[in-house]
């Protein structure tokens, strides 16, 4: 299996937060770093002149406290999945995997990892909003993999029980981890939505960067399954090339003969898509990305395949996917 560099080097604490016990417990997995104390995580993550693409091999550690802005709307581009009240929220920075399409290279000139130890702030603003809102729909992993990083933080098992005490709290983590955790014991949540990014093979292997493979995304899948979580799969972004069809057709088909699909919630289908500002940055971090060098057409700020071929694409994967899987479940048309 592919996996990440876990032995950091160095970690970066800022002097608020050394004395957190969560912030002594991530310090520990990780006898031989060097910790730095720090005033700001911000000095050391937006300092101008840093190269992402070379910190992406040899990412170093930050540990912090965010101070405001705990949770965000989501985003129009974002599929909300039918849900009201769409937030997400951000208490990582950056991911351990090093995907081509990855937006991140476009959002942070850094490409070491923030993590912001002081959670129960989180969670507070969470609860304080639900009592506003009533219920709330909440995505938690949209700028990392926070399921791959479980075994330093424990955030995933924090999240979950805390959703079990707040019923009206829809989560969706999403990842391309192939990990699993042992929540046999634990009460079942249909709420907490477990959401994985599924790519063919081959793309999986030029195109995302040290993560696991297909096949031990869809082992994974299965355990959870087993557990009795019905999961989410994310078919996004799927990419065009000259052997589209016979590839995800094979793909798919592989996917759905190993998957329990009455344990499938719904599907989405999207294509690559991103900002004209983030695709400028990504080309510039990463100029030798077969991918990003498709001369991609921009609409309204967005930069993705021209009309004619995002068509070709979702009829094909939505035909393909309706042998499978109910047309209610699926949710094609480009958004996240």
């Amino acid at each position: 299996m592919k996996s990440w560099n876990s032995n950091f080097s160095h970690i970066y604490v800022e002097k608020e937060v050394m004395n957190y016990e969560r912030t002594k417990k991530i310090i520990e997995k990780f006898p031989k770093a060097v910790v730095i104390p720090i005033e700001r995580y911000q000095d050391v993550f937006h300092p101008v002149g840093q190269e992402f693409s070379y910190q992406k091999q040899s990412q170093k550690l930050i540990l912090a406290k965010k101070q405001d802005n705990f949770l965000y709307k989501g985003a129009k581009v974002c599929e909300s999945f039918q849900n009201y009240h769409f937030y997400y929220t951000s208490f990582f920075l950056n991911c351990i995997y090093d995907c081509d399409y990855c937006y991140l290279q476009g959002v942070y000139s850094s490409a070491n990892l923030v993590i912001f130890v002081n959670l129960e702030d989180f969670l507070q603003e969470v609860k304080q909003l639900l009592e506003e809102k009533k219920e709330l729909y909440l995505c938690i992993s949209y700028d990392t993999d926070l399921l791959a990083f479980e075994g330093i933080t424990s955030f995933v098992e924090e999240w979950y029980d805390f959703s079990l005490e707040h019923p009206s709290l829809k989560i969706e983590l999403r990842t391309k981890s192939a990990k699993v955790l042992d929540f046999s014991k634990k009460k079942y949540n249909p709420n907490f939505i477990l959401a994985w990014t599924l790519s063919p093979e081959s793309t999986s292997q030029i195109f995302e960067k040290k993560t696991p493979s297909l096949e031990h995304r869809l082992e994974a899948i299965q355990k959870w399954q087993r557990q009795g979580f019905i999961t989410r799969l994310c078919f996004d972004p799927i990419f065009w090339k000259k052997d589209f069809q016979e590839e995800y057709r094979n793909f798919l088909k592989k996917c759905f003969s190993k998957l329990e699909q009455e344990k499938i919630l719904d599907i989405s289908v999207g294509t690559f898509r991103v900002s004209k500002e983030y695709l400028k940055k990504m080309r510039k971090q990463n100029p030798n990305s077969l991918l990003l060098a498709y001369p991609f057409v921009c609409e309204e700020g967005v930069y993705s395949y021209p009309k004619e071929i995002q068509q070709k694409m979702f009829s094909f994967v939505e035909e393909e996917l309706l042998q499978y899987i109910e047309k209610e479940k699926l949710f094609i048309g480009g958004k996240i």
